[in-house]
């Protein structure tokens, strides 16, 4: 198989004109990669962990609609669904939007919180990914992320 074969079937694929996605935090810090468990039911890291500043503005990774913004297991999480099925996630996360706001790449969703369990920093942004109830690696909105060879 290619290698862009392989890249293909890693990267989300977009409409005609590619999707913009950039870092939600800055200046970006990766502290802790996505790892994902090799059966869905065990445990793995199913996102990236950014360094961030205490009140640091947490912004969308791309253009979509915020379908979540509220509080998950007393931590603030936002929910943002783009083109191509793909969702990306923020926790912990003080919302300044609410569902049902249309979002541009590098509009604020709210300041992060302190206390991410897992994290190896004080603060820093759990940014997930996904398509349908697959995760995917957010690193790869920037490509970034690992390329993993499929088998055919």
């Amino acid at each position: 198989m290619s290698l862009l074969l392989a890249v293909l079937l890693v990267l989300p694929l977009g409409p005609a004109r590619p999707a913009v996605y950039s870092w939600p935090v800055a200046p970006p810090s990766v502290l802790r990669r996505f790892d994902p468990p090799p059966e869905r039911w065990l445990p793995g890291h199913r996102g990236v962990d950014l360094g961030a500043a205490p009140g640091a503005t947490v912004r969308s990774a791309g253009a979509g609609v915020v379908i979540f913004a509220g509080r998950v297991a007393g931590r603030g999480v936002i929910s943002v669904a783009h083109a191509g099925g793909l969702r990306t996630t923020y926790e912990p996360v003080t919302a300044a939007v609410t569902t049902g706001d249309q979002v541009t790449a590098g509009d604020p969703l709210g300041t992060i919180e302190i206390g991410h369990l897992g994290c190896p920093e004080p603060v820093c942004l759990h940014w997930g990914l996904r398509r349908g109830g697959d995760y995917l690696d957010p690193l790869t909105l920037l490509g970034l992320g690992r390329v993993r060879l499929l088998p055919l």
